[in-house]
């Protein structure tokens, strides 16, 4: 097969004047590539030495290791008896369910009966957490003491409180590192559970990132260079081994989720400007989260492989961290978060009020934003233009979840900003409801348990599980996808 050369440049023009060979001006050149690693710019102080114990590995970053959150028994009963609410027997019920080891799964039951307690600690009964996380007292979230730190000069000062770069550059601003680069599902050398469970359905097809880098002089060199970063719709292609091919092409949407900055490249260093809003694809590992980053005072920096193979690369700016709250905490609910990846959401939330650093709300003199830098990894790609315009496509049979997670964000900002406790959206899994319902079979305890541990309730619900005649029919699965076809059942605009 032959390929199209990665590299579009002019031949040299020679002029035999006087027997000397003169260069024509520089032409135009392109590179692209398509993003196979997407994940939060924590750098790992970890240690080689470290024998596992009974925390997660320690560093110079997080000297106390990881957080472990709702990870046990003593951690949940240390959780719930902070509500004075709370009578004696119910903590110590949470805590060790009476007769759980009669249910057919015992570990799922507790783990739920767990989750929904740890979703209701507010200041008084009936007050979701993950909703309403300011109503709850702060557990306290181990925040990073390194000064190293990736990222940029965003504000383009040095503050005593800002990173330094690895190659030594003051004034860095990644105040999301300092406020999560502890937390246990983001920790880690490229291994953490959440960076491994976005890429891997990122390369699985549930998004795809591209970048196109272009300019007239020299792809190493260039004083007038564009970098162009978007969504395509068209699916990672990979290799045999599990790796990213080259050599794909891909189409870049222009409507959303694209950007479209002046840079300059020296020695195969990319440095974009900094524009007030960056758009790209944001880190995803379920559809309702995916969306639009929305960089404020945004930039990126790429380094490209002499060759044009490969890149590396940071994108940064102030992310709006009530956004960032909801992505972490709403993919799956809060309590599943809690027990199952060990972070607990309240304490995430106070670490980002925090820590905010940008985006100053003049109506509350507060910051809605923090500092964030993201790190990506590229394989060579055609980036090309569709053949005529077209939206970023929707999975239709998704949008209803969709609509559940933007309603509850909306939900979360308008709690934070009013003080008033706001009821979980319809349509959410928030407080296990209704899988607790399910996996309380068999279990002696379940009627008190049902009685006394606060839920979400809707109108017209069912606890029960649909019998045959009243469960939904099943729409069609879609037709089996091939190399660069969009995962989508509806796309608008083509």
């Amino acid at each position: 097969m032959v390929l199209k050369k990665r590299l579009l440049v002019s031949a040299m023009a020679v002029s035999m004047a006087g027997g000397t060979a003169i260069p024509a001006a520089a032409a135009p050149w392109t590179r692209g590539f398509v993003v196979g690693s997407y994940e939060y710019a924590f750098r790992y102080g970890g240690r080689a030495d470290y024998s596992r114990g009974a925390e997660i590995e320690p560093g110079v970053d997080c000297p106390h290791g990881s957080t472990i959150h709702l990870a046990n028994p003593d951690q949940t009963k240390t959780a719930v008896a902070r509500q004075k609410w709370r009578s004696q027997q119910e903590i110590d019920w949470i805590t060790a369910p009476p007769g759980v080891d009669q249910t057919k799964t015992p570990g799922l039951t507790r783990r739920h009966i767990w989750a929904r307690a740890m979703s209701y600690r507010g200041y008084k009964r009936g007050i979701e957490t993950y909703v309403n996380p300011w109503a709850t007292d702060d557990p306290g979230q181990p925040e990073v003491t390194s000064r190293i730190g990736d990222g940029f000069n965003l504000d383009g000062k040095i503050k005593a409180t800002d990173f330094v770069s690895p190659d030594g550059e003051k004034g860095i601003d990644n105040n999301l590192y300092r406020a999560w680069g502890c937390d246990a599902p983001w920790r880690g050398g490229g291994n953490a559970t959440l960076d491994l469970r976005a890429n891997d359905k990122m390369q699985e097809g549930l998004y795809t990132m591209v970048i196109r880098v272009s300019g007239n002089q020299d792809p190493r060199n260039d004083s007038d260079a564009t970098v162009e970063i978007g969504y395509s719709p068209d699916n990672i292609v990979k290799d045999a081994r599990g790796g990213i091919s080259t050599d794909y092409s891909y189409r870049i949407l222009q409507p959303a989720q694209y950007t479209k900055l002046k840079a300059k490249i020296k020695n195969g260093v990319v440095e974009t400007e900094q524009v007030e809003h960056m758009h790209t694809p944001r880190i995803a590992w379920f559809y309702d989260q995916t969306g639009d980053t929305n960089f404020a005072k945004g930039k990126i920096r790429l380094n490209m492989s002499s060759d044009g193979m490969t890149a590396t690369g940071l994108l940064g700016g102030y992310r709006n961290w009530h956004d960032l709250y909801a992505e972490d905490t709403f993919a799956q609910d809060g309590g599943q978060q809690g027990t199952r990846e060990h972070e607990d959401a309240a304490a995430l939330y106070y670490a980002l009020r925090r820590n905010a650093d940008g985006i100053l709300n003049p109506k509350t003199g507060k910051y809605d934003g923090i500092s964030s830098v993201y790190r990506i990894k590229m394989s060579a790609a055609f980036v090309v233009d569709p053949d005529k315009p077209m939206d970023i496509p929707k999975l239709a049979a998704e949008e209803q979840h969709k609509a559940a997670f933007e309603g509850i964000k909306q939900a979360v900002i308008k709690g934070a900003d009013t003080l008033i406790p706001q009821p979980v959206p319809p349509g959410t899994t928030e407080a296990s409801f209704p899988a607790l319902e399910h996996e309380m079979d068999g279990l002696p305890s379940k009627e008190y348990f049902l009685k006394t541990l606060d839920r979400p309730h809707y109108a017209g619900e069912r606890t029960a599980p649909p019998t045959p005649q009243q469960r939904p029919q099943q729409p069609p699965k879609p037709k089996q996808q091939v190399r660069n076809e969009a995962p989508v059942i509806t796309a608008q605009g083509e």
